[in-house]
Protein backbone atom coordinates (compact mmCIF):
# COMPACT_ATOMS: atom_id res chain seq x y z
CA UNK A 1 0.00 0.00 0.00
CA UNK A 2 1.11 3.64 -0.98
CA UNK A 3 2.11 5.27 2.68
CA UNK A 4 -0.80 7.44 4.22
CA UNK A 5 -0.63 11.06 3.94
CA UNK A 6 -0.13 13.44 7.26
CA UNK A 7 -4.38 13.66 8.44
CA UNK A 8 -6.44 16.37 9.29
CA UNK A 9 -8.15 14.41 11.94
CA UNK A 10 -7.13 15.34 15.72
CA UNK A 11 -9.36 12.36 16.49
CA UNK A 12 -7.40 9.39 14.97
CA UNK A 13 -9.99 6.25 15.91
CA UNK A 14 -10.68 5.68 12.28
CA UNK A 15 -7.31 5.71 10.94
CA UNK A 16 -5.91 3.80 14.08
CA UNK A 17 -8.52 0.80 13.44
CA UNK A 18 -7.66 0.42 9.35
CA UNK A 19 -6.45 -2.73 8.97
CA UNK A 20 -2.34 -3.60 9.00
CA UNK A 21 -0.89 -2.75 5.92
CA UNK A 22 -0.59 -6.36 5.11
CA UNK A 23 -4.31 -6.97 4.72
CA UNK A 24 -4.78 -4.56 2.25
CA UNK A 25 -6.02 -5.17 -1.25
CA UNK A 26 -3.45 -4.02 -3.63
CA UNK A 27 -5.23 -0.59 -4.92
CA UNK A 28 -4.70 0.15 -8.50
CA UNK A 29 -5.06 4.42 -8.52
CA UNK A 30 -3.79 5.25 -12.02
CA UNK A 31 -5.90 7.90 -13.70
CA UNK A 32 -7.32 8.98 -10.39
CA UNK A 33 -5.07 11.99 -9.15
CA UNK A 34 -6.05 14.08 -6.02
CA UNK A 35 -4.15 16.73 -4.56
CA UNK A 36 -2.88 15.59 -1.06
CA UNK A 37 -5.86 17.68 0.54
CA UNK A 38 -8.95 17.48 -0.94
CA UNK A 39 -12.76 17.64 0.93
CA UNK A 40 -15.52 15.58 -0.87
CA UNK A 41 -18.00 17.80 0.85
CA UNK A 42 -16.30 20.95 -0.84
CA UNK A 43 -16.26 19.11 -4.02
CA UNK A 44 -19.60 18.56 -4.21
CA UNK A 45 -20.77 21.68 -3.25
CA UNK A 46 -18.64 25.01 -2.77
CA UNK A 47 -16.61 23.86 -6.05
CA UNK A 48 -19.54 23.35 -8.08
CA UNK A 49 -20.72 26.61 -7.78
CA UNK A 50 -17.28 28.25 -8.34
CA UNK A 51 -17.24 26.11 -11.16
CA UNK A 52 -20.43 28.33 -12.50
CA UNK A 53 -23.29 25.65 -11.42
CA UNK A 54 -24.73 27.52 -8.59
CA UNK A 55 -28.22 28.70 -10.08
CA UNK A 56 -28.76 25.09 -11.72
CA UNK A 57 -31.33 22.74 -9.67
CA UNK A 58 -28.96 20.37 -7.32
CA UNK A 59 -31.93 18.46 -5.31
CA UNK A 60 -35.21 18.17 -5.69
CA UNK A 61 -37.74 16.73 -2.82
CA UNK A 62 -40.31 17.66 -0.27
CA UNK A 63 -41.47 20.04 -2.52
CA UNK A 64 -39.31 22.11 -3.47
CA UNK A 65 -36.45 22.66 -5.27
CA UNK A 66 -32.68 23.76 -4.15
CA UNK A 67 -29.94 25.39 -6.55
CA UNK A 68 -25.70 24.44 -5.85
CA UNK A 69 -25.64 27.69 -4.24
CA UNK A 70 -28.53 27.44 -2.08
CA UNK A 71 -27.27 23.64 -0.90
CA UNK A 72 -23.75 25.25 -0.37
CA UNK A 73 -24.85 27.78 2.06
CA UNK A 74 -26.85 25.43 3.72
CA UNK A 75 -24.37 23.22 3.96
CA UNK A 76 -22.01 25.58 5.51
CA UNK A 77 -24.46 26.72 8.15
CA UNK A 78 -25.36 23.60 9.16
CA UNK A 79 -21.23 23.28 9.48
CA UNK A 80 -20.85 25.79 11.40
CA UNK A 81 -23.31 24.77 13.80
CA UNK A 82 -21.90 21.24 14.27
CA UNK A 83 -19.03 22.78 15.04
CA UNK A 84 -19.15 26.11 16.95
CA UNK A 85 -22.33 24.75 18.68
CA UNK A 86 -21.77 21.07 19.53
CA UNK A 87 -18.08 21.03 19.34
CA UNK A 88 -17.51 18.22 16.14
CA UNK A 89 -14.05 18.05 15.79
CA UNK A 90 -12.13 16.25 13.15
CA UNK A 91 -12.49 12.51 13.22
CA UNK A 92 -15.08 12.22 15.36
CA UNK A 93 -17.97 10.06 14.33
CA UNK A 94 -20.85 11.00 13.15
CA UNK A 95 -24.37 9.14 12.81
CA UNK A 96 -27.46 10.18 10.48
CA UNK A 97 -30.86 8.60 10.57
CA UNK A 98 -32.95 9.61 7.77
CA UNK A 99 -34.83 8.41 5.19
CA UNK A 100 -33.90 10.08 1.32
CA UNK A 101 -34.38 13.65 1.65
CA UNK A 102 -32.16 16.51 0.54
CA UNK A 103 -31.73 17.30 4.60
CA UNK A 104 -30.12 13.88 4.96
CA UNK A 105 -27.55 14.81 2.07
CA UNK A 106 -27.11 18.77 3.38
CA UNK A 107 -26.63 16.61 6.96
CA UNK A 108 -24.15 14.72 5.16
CA UNK A 109 -21.90 17.20 2.79
CA UNK A 110 -21.70 19.19 6.18
CA UNK A 111 -20.42 16.87 8.96
CA UNK A 112 -17.86 16.16 6.06
CA UNK A 113 -16.60 19.48 5.59
CA UNK A 114 -16.16 19.61 9.28
CA UNK A 115 -14.04 16.58 8.93
CA UNK A 116 -15.95 14.02 10.96
CA UNK A 117 -16.29 10.34 9.62
CA UNK A 118 -20.16 9.80 8.48
CA UNK A 119 -22.23 6.53 9.21
CA UNK A 120 -25.25 6.99 7.53
CA UNK A 121 -27.99 4.83 8.70
CA UNK A 122 -31.42 3.29 7.35
CA UNK A 123 -34.69 4.74 9.14
CA UNK A 124 -35.93 1.57 9.51
CA UNK A 125 -33.46 0.18 12.44
CA UNK A 126 -34.15 -0.34 15.52
CA UNK A 127 -32.33 0.71 18.75
CA UNK A 128 -30.59 -2.18 18.81
CA UNK A 129 -29.38 -2.08 15.72
CA UNK A 130 -28.44 1.23 16.11
CA UNK A 131 -26.83 0.29 19.43
CA UNK A 132 -24.59 -2.38 17.63
CA UNK A 133 -23.37 0.33 14.91
CA UNK A 134 -23.03 3.00 17.69
CA UNK A 135 -20.57 0.55 19.49
CA UNK A 136 -18.35 -0.67 16.61
CA UNK A 137 -17.52 2.69 15.44
CA UNK A 138 -17.56 4.19 19.14
CA UNK A 139 -20.02 7.31 17.67
CA UNK A 140 -20.26 10.34 19.73
CA UNK A 141 -22.89 11.97 18.00
CA UNK A 142 -25.93 11.32 15.88
CA UNK A 143 -28.09 13.53 13.87
CA UNK A 144 -31.36 12.34 13.60
CA UNK A 145 -34.75 13.65 11.67
CA UNK A 146 -37.19 14.51 14.65
CA UNK A 147 -39.61 11.85 13.12
CA UNK A 148 -37.36 8.62 13.82
CA UNK A 149 -36.08 9.98 16.94
CA UNK A 150 -37.83 7.88 19.55
CA UNK A 151 -35.37 4.79 18.26
CA UNK A 152 -32.52 6.99 18.50
CA UNK A 153 -32.94 8.02 21.86
CA UNK A 154 -33.75 4.62 23.39
CA UNK A 155 -30.28 3.58 21.99
CA UNK A 156 -28.33 6.99 23.40
CA UNK A 157 -30.40 6.01 27.19
CA UNK A 158 -27.62 3.36 27.20
CA UNK A 159 -24.80 4.25 25.10
CA UNK A 160 -21.41 4.75 26.64
CA UNK A 161 -20.46 6.72 23.37
CA UNK A 162 -22.79 8.32 22.35
CA UNK A 163 -23.54 11.28 24.00
CA UNK A 164 -24.91 14.37 21.88
CA UNK A 165 -28.30 13.45 19.64
CA UNK A 166 -29.57 16.45 17.72
CA UNK A 167 -32.41 16.40 15.63
CA UNK A 168 -33.44 18.28 12.12
CA UNK A 169 -35.93 18.56 10.16
CA UNK A 170 -36.40 16.33 7.37
CA UNK A 171 -39.20 17.92 5.70
CA UNK A 172 -37.40 20.80 4.27
CA UNK A 173 -39.48 23.32 7.45
CA UNK A 174 -36.16 24.10 9.70
CA UNK A 175 -37.78 23.58 12.48
CA UNK A 176 -35.48 21.41 15.10
CA UNK A 177 -32.98 22.05 17.22
CA UNK A 178 -30.09 21.61 13.91
CA UNK A 179 -31.44 23.58 11.87
CA UNK A 180 -32.31 27.10 14.64
CA UNK A 181 -28.75 26.58 15.30
CA UNK A 182 -27.81 27.14 12.04
CA UNK A 183 -30.14 29.39 10.87
CA UNK A 184 -28.06 33.02 11.60
CA UNK A 185 -24.84 31.20 10.49
CA UNK A 186 -22.76 32.75 8.46
CA UNK A 187 -23.15 30.79 4.56
CA UNK A 188 -19.06 30.60 4.09
CA UNK A 189 -17.46 27.86 6.21
CA UNK A 190 -13.60 26.99 6.29
CA UNK A 191 -14.00 22.69 5.96
CA UNK A 192 -11.13 21.25 7.16
CA UNK A 193 -8.72 20.16 4.78
CA UNK A 194 -8.79 16.73 4.92
CA UNK A 195 -5.94 14.56 3.21
CA UNK A 196 -7.33 12.62 0.54
CA UNK A 197 -6.51 9.32 2.36
CA UNK A 198 -8.65 10.58 5.24
CA UNK A 199 -11.61 8.66 6.53
CA UNK A 200 -14.54 10.31 5.26
CA UNK A 201 -17.43 7.71 5.27
CA UNK A 202 -17.73 4.16 7.10
CA UNK A 203 -19.93 1.98 5.40
CA UNK A 204 -22.02 -1.00 7.51
CA UNK A 205 -22.68 -3.36 5.30
CA UNK A 206 -26.06 -4.59 5.46
CA UNK A 207 -27.33 -8.15 6.67
CA UNK A 208 -24.00 -8.47 8.69
CA UNK A 209 -24.35 -11.72 10.72
CA UNK A 210 -22.52 -11.54 13.72
CA UNK A 211 -21.34 -8.20 15.00
CA UNK A 212 -21.61 -5.59 12.02
CA UNK A 213 -18.89 -4.98 9.46
CA UNK A 214 -18.06 -1.46 8.97
CA UNK A 215 -16.26 -0.63 5.51
CA UNK A 216 -13.58 2.49 5.31
CA UNK A 217 -13.82 4.52 2.51
CA UNK A 218 -11.48 7.94 2.17
CA UNK A 219 -12.32 11.44 0.82
CA UNK A 220 -10.98 10.21 -2.47
CA UNK A 221 -12.56 6.82 -3.03
CA UNK A 222 -15.88 9.21 -2.64
CA UNK A 223 -14.88 11.11 -5.53
CA UNK A 224 -13.19 8.01 -7.71
CA UNK A 225 -16.74 6.23 -8.02
CA UNK A 226 -17.84 8.86 -9.57
CA UNK A 227 -14.76 9.98 -11.68
CA UNK A 228 -14.75 6.26 -12.43
CA UNK A 229 -18.11 4.59 -13.27
CA UNK A 230 -20.41 7.53 -13.07
CA UNK A 231 -18.32 9.72 -16.30
CA UNK A 232 -17.37 6.60 -18.17
CA UNK A 233 -20.52 4.57 -18.02
CA UNK A 234 -23.19 6.70 -17.26
CA UNK A 235 -21.50 9.58 -19.01
CA UNK A 236 -23.35 12.06 -16.75
CA UNK A 237 -23.85 15.59 -17.72
CA UNK A 238 -25.50 18.34 -16.20
CA UNK A 239 -28.65 18.07 -18.05
CA UNK A 240 -29.21 14.59 -16.25
CA UNK A 241 -32.03 14.43 -13.21
CA UNK A 242 -31.48 11.14 -11.20
CA UNK A 243 -34.08 8.96 -9.17
CA UNK A 244 -33.93 6.10 -7.65
CA UNK A 245 -34.94 3.50 -4.29
CA UNK A 246 -32.03 2.79 -2.73
CA UNK A 247 -31.47 3.88 0.49
CA UNK A 248 -28.91 6.83 1.05
CA UNK A 249 -27.58 4.43 3.23
CA UNK A 250 -26.12 1.87 1.53
CA UNK A 251 -23.15 3.12 -0.31
CA UNK A 252 -25.18 2.39 -3.78
CA UNK A 253 -27.54 4.99 -2.73
CA UNK A 254 -25.18 7.68 -1.77
CA UNK A 255 -23.13 7.10 -4.86
CA UNK A 256 -26.04 7.37 -7.24
CA UNK A 257 -28.60 10.03 -5.53
CA UNK A 258 -25.83 11.95 -4.02
CA UNK A 259 -22.38 11.97 -5.54
CA UNK A 260 -23.04 10.78 -8.88
CA UNK A 261 -25.34 13.95 -9.63
CA UNK A 262 -23.58 16.25 -7.86
CA UNK A 263 -20.17 15.76 -8.96
CA UNK A 264 -21.33 16.60 -12.48
CA UNK A 265 -23.66 19.56 -11.75
CA UNK A 266 -26.84 16.94 -12.06
CA UNK A 267 -30.20 17.45 -10.29
CA UNK A 268 -31.18 14.61 -7.74
CA UNK A 269 -35.08 13.99 -7.02
CA UNK A 270 -35.12 12.23 -3.28
CA UNK A 271 -37.90 10.40 -2.70
CA UNK A 272 -38.71 9.31 0.94
CA UNK A 273 -41.40 6.97 -0.60
CA UNK A 274 -39.50 4.84 -3.60
CA UNK A 275 -42.03 2.95 -4.35
CA UNK A 276 -42.20 2.18 -7.93
CA UNK A 277 -45.63 3.72 -8.49
CA UNK A 278 -44.07 6.75 -6.94
CA UNK A 279 -40.61 6.84 -8.98
CA UNK A 280 -42.88 6.16 -12.47
CA UNK A 281 -44.89 9.71 -11.08
CA UNK A 282 -41.45 11.48 -10.57
CA UNK A 283 -39.81 10.39 -13.69
CA UNK A 284 -42.94 12.20 -15.52
CA UNK A 285 -42.83 15.09 -13.77
CA UNK A 286 -39.67 15.74 -13.82
CA UNK A 287 -38.24 14.09 -16.92
CA UNK A 288 -35.87 12.12 -14.94
CA UNK A 289 -33.10 10.67 -17.10
CA UNK A 290 -31.09 8.46 -14.88
CA UNK A 291 -32.76 5.49 -12.55
CA UNK A 292 -31.25 3.32 -9.86
CA UNK A 293 -33.63 0.49 -8.53
CA UNK A 294 -33.35 -2.89 -8.08
CA UNK A 295 -35.01 -5.25 -11.41
CA UNK A 296 -37.81 -5.90 -8.76
CA UNK A 297 -39.19 -2.32 -9.11
CA UNK A 298 -38.47 -2.50 -13.00
CA UNK A 299 -41.10 -5.00 -13.14
CA UNK A 300 -43.54 -3.16 -12.05
CA UNK A 301 -42.44 -0.24 -14.38
CA UNK A 302 -42.61 -2.15 -17.34
CA UNK A 303 -46.56 -3.01 -16.77
CA UNK A 304 -46.92 0.79 -15.64
CA UNK A 305 -45.78 1.18 -19.39
CA UNK A 306 -48.65 -1.26 -21.03
CA UNK A 307 -51.11 1.91 -19.19
CA UNK A 308 -49.59 4.31 -20.83
CA UNK A 309 -46.74 5.68 -18.33
CA UNK A 310 -44.39 7.94 -20.07
CA UNK A 311 -40.78 7.12 -19.13
CA UNK A 312 -38.95 7.87 -22.25
CA UNK A 313 -37.14 10.59 -20.50
CA UNK A 314 -35.04 7.80 -19.03
CA UNK A 315 -31.52 7.37 -20.60
CA UNK A 316 -30.49 5.12 -18.02
CA UNK A 317 -31.32 2.06 -16.30
CA UNK A 318 -29.25 0.78 -13.89
CA UNK A 319 -30.10 -2.40 -12.13
CA UNK A 320 -28.26 -3.67 -9.20
CA UNK A 321 -29.01 -5.52 -5.81
CA UNK A 322 -30.16 -8.69 -7.10
CA UNK A 323 -29.08 -10.38 -10.04
CA UNK A 324 -31.42 -9.13 -13.44
CA UNK A 325 -33.09 -11.53 -14.52
CA UNK A 326 -32.77 -12.17 -19.17
CA UNK A 327 -36.53 -11.84 -19.79
CA UNK A 328 -36.95 -8.26 -17.74
CA UNK A 329 -34.01 -6.86 -19.51
CA UNK A 330 -35.43 -7.98 -22.96
CA UNK A 331 -38.66 -6.54 -22.02
CA UNK A 332 -36.91 -3.15 -21.03
CA UNK A 333 -35.36 -2.82 -24.25
CA UNK A 334 -37.85 -3.77 -26.60
CA UNK A 335 -40.32 -0.49 -25.07
CA UNK A 336 -37.72 1.44 -24.35
CA UNK A 337 -35.10 1.04 -27.10
CA UNK A 338 -32.66 1.27 -24.80
CA UNK A 339 -30.47 -1.03 -22.61
CA UNK A 340 -30.73 -1.64 -18.57
CA UNK A 341 -27.26 -1.62 -17.26
CA UNK A 342 -26.71 -4.62 -14.78
CA UNK A 343 -24.10 -4.47 -12.39
CA UNK A 344 -22.21 -5.53 -9.67
CA UNK A 345 -21.04 -3.56 -6.35
CA UNK A 346 -20.49 -4.32 -2.67
CA UNK A 347 -19.91 -1.92 0.07
CA UNK A 348 -16.46 -2.83 0.96
CA UNK A 349 -15.67 -1.58 -2.99
CA UNK A 350 -18.03 0.96 -2.15
CA UNK A 351 -20.28 1.07 -5.58
CA UNK A 352 -20.42 -0.98 -9.30
CA UNK A 353 -17.03 -2.27 -10.19
CA UNK A 354 -18.26 -4.31 -12.90
CA UNK A 355 -20.97 -3.41 -15.32
CA UNK A 356 -22.75 -3.37 -19.28
CA UNK A 357 -22.28 -0.47 -20.71
CA UNK A 358 -24.99 1.53 -23.40
CA UNK A 359 -22.63 0.49 -26.41
CA UNK A 360 -21.60 -3.13 -25.03
CA UNK A 361 -24.61 -5.25 -22.66
CA UNK A 362 -26.18 -8.28 -23.55
CA UNK A 363 -29.38 -10.48 -21.43
CA UNK A 364 -28.13 -12.56 -18.46
CA UNK A 365 -24.75 -10.87 -18.23
CA UNK A 366 -23.56 -9.01 -15.56
CA UNK A 367 -20.61 -7.45 -17.98
CA UNK A 368 -17.31 -6.30 -17.72
CA UNK A 369 -14.84 -4.34 -15.43
CA UNK A 370 -15.23 -0.62 -15.12
CA UNK A 371 -12.08 1.15 -15.97
CA UNK A 372 -9.17 0.66 -13.76
CA UNK A 373 -10.56 -2.56 -11.99
CA UNK A 374 -9.66 -5.92 -13.15
CA UNK A 375 -11.48 -9.10 -12.46
CA UNK A 376 -10.59 -12.91 -12.76
CA UNK A 377 -13.19 -15.87 -11.30
CA UNK A 378 -10.81 -18.21 -8.59
CA UNK A 379 -10.71 -21.68 -6.66
CA UNK A 380 -10.85 -21.76 -3.02
CA UNK A 381 -6.99 -21.93 -3.28
CA UNK A 382 -7.12 -18.65 -5.07
CA UNK A 383 -6.11 -19.98 -8.66
CA UNK A 384 -8.17 -18.68 -11.92
CA UNK A 385 -10.07 -21.07 -12.62
CA UNK A 386 -11.05 -22.07 -16.71
CA UNK A 387 -13.22 -19.86 -18.49
CA UNK A 388 -16.98 -20.79 -17.99
CA UNK A 389 -16.29 -22.43 -15.40
CA UNK A 390 -18.24 -21.44 -11.54
CA UNK A 391 -15.63 -19.99 -9.24
CA UNK A 392 -15.57 -17.25 -6.72
CA UNK A 393 -15.09 -13.50 -8.00
CA UNK A 394 -11.92 -11.10 -7.36
CA UNK A 395 -11.54 -7.90 -8.22
CA UNK A 396 -9.14 -5.42 -7.55
CA UNK A 397 -8.98 -1.52 -8.45
CA UNK A 398 -8.65 1.84 -6.88
CA UNK A 399 -11.66 1.24 -4.45
CA UNK A 400 -11.43 -1.65 -1.89
CA UNK A 401 -12.27 -3.37 1.30
CA UNK A 402 -11.37 -1.99 4.76
CA UNK A 403 -12.75 -3.00 7.61
CA UNK A 404 -12.64 -1.43 10.94
CA UNK A 405 -11.26 -2.94 13.48
CA UNK A 406 -12.31 -6.93 12.33
CA UNK A 407 -10.68 -9.41 11.58
CA UNK A 408 -12.93 -10.47 9.09
CA UNK A 409 -10.31 -8.51 6.82
CA UNK A 410 -8.23 -11.35 6.11
CA UNK A 411 -11.49 -13.60 4.81
CA UNK A 412 -12.65 -10.70 1.88
CA UNK A 413 -8.71 -10.01 0.49
CA UNK A 414 -6.66 -12.56 -0.81
CA UNK A 415 -3.56 -11.82 -1.96
CA UNK A 416 -4.08 -8.48 -2.61
CA UNK A 417 -7.30 -9.39 -4.50
CA UNK A 418 -11.08 -8.39 -2.92
CA UNK A 419 -12.88 -11.81 -2.71
CA UNK A 420 -16.58 -10.27 -3.05
CA UNK A 421 -18.64 -13.31 -1.81
CA UNK A 422 -20.02 -14.08 -4.90
CA UNK A 423 -19.73 -17.00 -7.28
CA UNK A 424 -19.30 -16.24 -11.31
CA UNK A 425 -17.97 -17.64 -14.12
CA UNK A 426 -16.08 -15.85 -17.42
CA UNK A 427 -16.90 -16.88 -20.84
CA UNK A 428 -14.44 -16.76 -23.59
CA UNK A 429 -14.77 -12.78 -24.26
CA UNK A 430 -14.22 -11.71 -20.43
CA UNK A 431 -17.77 -10.84 -19.87
CA UNK A 432 -18.84 -12.04 -16.56
CA UNK A 433 -22.20 -13.87 -15.40
CA UNK A 434 -23.67 -13.80 -11.84
CA UNK A 435 -23.90 -17.60 -10.95
CA UNK A 436 -25.35 -17.24 -6.98
CA UNK A 437 -24.21 -15.73 -3.63
CA UNK A 438 -21.55 -18.20 -1.81
CA UNK A 439 -22.59 -17.82 1.65
CA UNK A 440 -26.47 -17.86 3.31
CA UNK A 441 -27.01 -14.64 2.58
CA UNK A 442 -31.29 -13.58 1.57
CA UNK A 443 -31.51 -11.18 -1.25
CA UNK A 444 -34.76 -9.91 -1.19
CA UNK A 445 -35.77 -6.82 -3.77
CA UNK A 446 -32.49 -5.79 -3.48
CA UNK A 447 -31.93 -6.00 0.69
CA UNK A 448 -29.04 -8.48 1.49
CA UNK A 449 -30.99 -10.35 4.75
CA UNK A 450 -29.32 -13.16 7.28
CA UNK A 451 -30.64 -15.78 8.34
CA UNK A 452 -29.44 -15.89 11.85
CA UNK A 453 -30.58 -12.03 12.67
CA UNK A 454 -34.21 -13.22 11.79
CA UNK A 455 -33.92 -16.50 13.18
CA UNK A 456 -32.29 -14.76 16.74
CA UNK A 457 -35.70 -12.44 16.66
CA UNK A 458 -38.14 -15.44 15.85
CA UNK A 459 -36.32 -16.72 18.92
CA UNK A 460 -37.14 -13.95 21.33
CA UNK A 461 -41.07 -14.49 20.89
CA UNK A 462 -42.48 -17.18 23.82
CA UNK A 463 -44.17 -19.17 21.32
CA UNK A 464 -40.94 -20.48 19.31
CA UNK A 465 -39.13 -23.33 20.80
CA UNK A 466 -36.51 -23.96 17.40
CA UNK A 467 -36.35 -22.02 14.13
CA UNK A 468 -34.69 -22.00 10.83
CA UNK A 469 -34.92 -19.11 8.42
CA UNK A 470 -34.10 -19.88 4.68
CA UNK A 471 -34.38 -18.06 1.38
CA UNK A 472 -37.47 -19.19 -1.42
CA UNK A 473 -36.88 -18.14 -4.80
CA UNK A 474 -40.14 -15.44 -5.62
CA UNK A 475 -40.97 -14.19 -9.22
CA UNK A 476 -41.40 -10.66 -7.89
CA UNK A 477 -38.59 -10.58 -5.07
CA UNK A 478 -35.86 -12.75 -6.31
CA UNK A 479 -36.07 -14.19 -3.06
CA UNK A 480 -38.05 -13.99 0.04
CA UNK A 481 -37.72 -14.79 3.98
CA UNK A 482 -38.74 -18.24 4.78
CA UNK A 483 -39.32 -19.46 8.45
CA UNK A 484 -39.69 -23.14 9.64
CA UNK A 485 -40.83 -23.06 12.94
CA UNK A 486 -41.29 -25.43 15.94
CA UNK A 487 -43.66 -24.14 18.55
CA UNK A 488 -43.20 -24.95 22.26
CA UNK A 489 -46.09 -26.75 23.94
CA UNK A 490 -49.62 -25.46 23.47
CA UNK A 491 -49.65 -23.22 20.96
CA UNK A 492 -51.09 -23.57 17.43
CA UNK A 493 -49.68 -22.91 14.22
CA UNK A 494 -52.45 -20.93 12.72
CA UNK A 495 -52.36 -17.68 10.36
CA UNK A 496 -52.90 -15.68 13.63
CA UNK A 497 -50.00 -17.40 15.15
CA UNK A 498 -47.95 -16.44 11.22
CA UNK A 499 -49.23 -13.00 11.58
CA UNK A 500 -48.00 -12.73 15.55
CA UNK A 501 -44.55 -13.95 14.69
CA UNK A 502 -44.20 -11.88 11.15
CA UNK A 503 -45.62 -8.42 13.53
CA UNK A 504 -42.82 -9.47 16.21
CA UNK A 505 -39.81 -9.81 14.31
CA UNK A 506 -40.89 -5.73 12.43
CA UNK A 507 -41.06 -4.67 15.92
CA UNK A 508 -37.42 -6.48 16.99
CA UNK A 509 -35.33 -5.63 13.61
CA UNK A 510 -35.50 -3.71 10.81
CA UNK A 511 -39.32 -4.68 9.26
CA UNK A 512 -37.84 -5.14 5.58
CA UNK A 513 -36.54 -8.50 6.92
CA UNK A 514 -39.53 -10.39 8.35
CA UNK A 515 -40.60 -13.57 6.57
CA UNK A 516 -42.88 -13.48 4.38
CA UNK A 517 -43.51 -17.15 4.61
CA UNK A 518 -44.26 -18.80 7.82
CA UNK A 519 -44.15 -22.64 7.82
CA UNK A 520 -45.20 -25.22 10.88
CA UNK A 521 -43.04 -28.29 11.27
CA UNK A 522 -43.19 -30.79 14.37
CA UNK A 523 -39.27 -30.39 13.78
CA UNK A 524 -36.19 -29.23 12.09
CA UNK A 525 -34.37 -31.44 9.99
CA UNK A 526 -30.69 -31.91 11.59
CA UNK A 527 -27.66 -34.31 11.02
CA UNK A 528 -26.49 -36.41 13.33
CA UNK A 529 -24.74 -33.91 15.29
CA UNK A 530 -27.55 -31.82 15.71
CA UNK A 531 -26.63 -29.12 12.50
CA UNK A 532 -29.69 -28.03 10.78
CA UNK A 533 -30.11 -29.31 7.54
CA UNK A 534 -30.96 -25.95 5.78
CA UNK A 535 -30.99 -27.40 2.22
CA UNK A 536 -33.56 -29.83 2.95
CA UNK A 537 -35.64 -26.84 4.10
CA UNK A 538 -34.85 -24.77 0.85
CA UNK A 539 -35.06 -28.08 -1.00
CA UNK A 540 -39.00 -28.75 0.41
CA UNK A 541 -37.33 -32.19 1.41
Amino acid sequence: MTPLGPSAHVDTFARDNLPPPEQWPDLRLDGFDYPERINAGVELTDAMVERGFGDRTALIGNGRRRTYKELTDWTNRLAHAMVSDLGVKPGNRVLIRSANNPAMVAVWLAATKAGAVVVNTMPMLRAGELTKIVDKAEIQFAFCDTRLMDEMATCAKTSGFLKTVVGFDGTSNHDAELDRLALEKPVLFEAVPTARDDVALLGFTSGTTGSPKATIHFHRDILIIADGYAKEVLGVTPEDVFVGSPPLAFTFGLGGLAVFPLRFGAAATLLENASPPNMIEIIQKFKATVCFTAPTAYRVMLRAMDEGADLSSLRAAVSAGETLPAPVYDEWQQKTGKPMLDGIGATEMLHIFVTNRFDDHRPACTGKPVTGYEARVIDDAGAEVPRGTVGRLAVRGPTGCRYLADDRQTGYVLDGWNITGDAFSMDEDGYLHFAARNDDMIVSSGYNIAGPEVEAALLSHDAVAECAVVGQPDAERGSIVEAHVVLGEGHTGDAAMVKALQDHVKAVIAPFKYPRSVKFLDALPKTESGKIQRFRLKSGA
